[in-house]
């Protein structure tokens, strides 16, 4: 991988914890989540107006976009009524990049060098055994297929935001135009999970989650999407994920967890991977 495109995805999952940590301190998940989903409308709406529309030959990755994160937002709000966020959310974050590498080279035909392989192999069973190996999860398997099916959903809009992003005219426009026919449909899935006065509450609840961690997780994503077009999705998408490294850091220093075990295990199969990506 370019050492410009590493490290400038290397500084993306920096950000990448920062908001997924305010996710994780805000008592009301659905609030959170929704801030972030609505939160990135006010980026986008400016993007748009200022920068060349997308290309027509992307259209429909953007119209599958906004399904497949539907999809994505779907399991990941179902999970809450059988587990914690920091229970699911290792597990998928794992195995979407699995699931896109797979896509990758047995259906698309990309062919990775086996050091590359076996890099990304690394990262994401780094970040998966943090949610496996928690006892709550080990109790209960449906936290583990929630979090696999979530999981799969990121693998697939990966794959459909990179090759969208290929052929249009901006990656940014082209995510900016899914960033927002993913907040049109988000209330539907909301209605359907018979959430109400989402939007209400997440601007009395959840202003600085909408403003600043929308605001981020837009940038973050819009680079990692321009980072698709310059390297392997596969490989891309596990250095994105790597971000949970900085995560267990973040929640010990302001949130008051603990460095276990199984987390300094996990720091060390990530950093292994993430140099593997950069060197092979």
């Amino acid at each position: 991988m370019d050492t410009n495109v590493f490290f400038i995805i290397l500084l993306a999952t920096v950000m990448h914890a920062v908001w997924n940590g305010m996710v994780k301190k805000h008592p009301d998940k659905v609030v959170a989540v929704s801030g972030i989903v609505f939160g990135h409308v006010p980026a986008s709406i400016i993007a748009i107006i200022l920068l060349p529309a997308p290309s027509l030959e992307c259209i429909p990755y953007i119209i599958a976009s906004a399904l497949i994160h539907q999809g994505y937002n779907w399991y990941l709000l179902s999970s809450y009524k059988i587990g914690d966020l920091t229970k699911v959310y290792p597990i998928a974050r794992g195995f979407g990049p699995l699931v896109a590498t797979l896509i990758s080279i047995l259906i698309l035909g990309l062919v990775l060098d086996n050091l590359i392989i076996l890099s990304i192999f690394l990262i994401c069973a780094g970040i998966m055994i943090l949610g496996i190996f928690d006892q709550k999860n080990k109790k209960n398997s449906k936290i583990i297929q929630y979090s696999l099916i979530t999981g799969f959903f990121i693998g697939l809009y990966s794959i459909v935001d990179g090759y969208g992003a290929r052929i249009s005219l901006s990656a940014i426009t082209y995510m900016s135009w899914s960033f927002i026919l993913i907040a049109v449909f988000f209330p539907i899935v909301l209605k359907i999970k018979k959430q109400k006065n989402i939007f209400k509450n997440v601007m009395n609840r959840g202003k600085q989650i909408f403003w600043i961690g929308g605001t981020l997780s837009y940038i973050i994503y819009i680079i990692v999407v321009w980072g698709f077009t310059k390297a392997p999705i596969p490989m891309v998408g596990a250095l994105r994920e790597s971000s949970i490294f900085f995560s267990i850091f973040i929640g010990y220093f302001f949130l008051k967890e603990k460095i276990t075990p199984t987390k300094i295990f996990s720091i060390l199969l990530i950093l292994v991977g993430v140099i593997g990506l950069k060197l092979f």
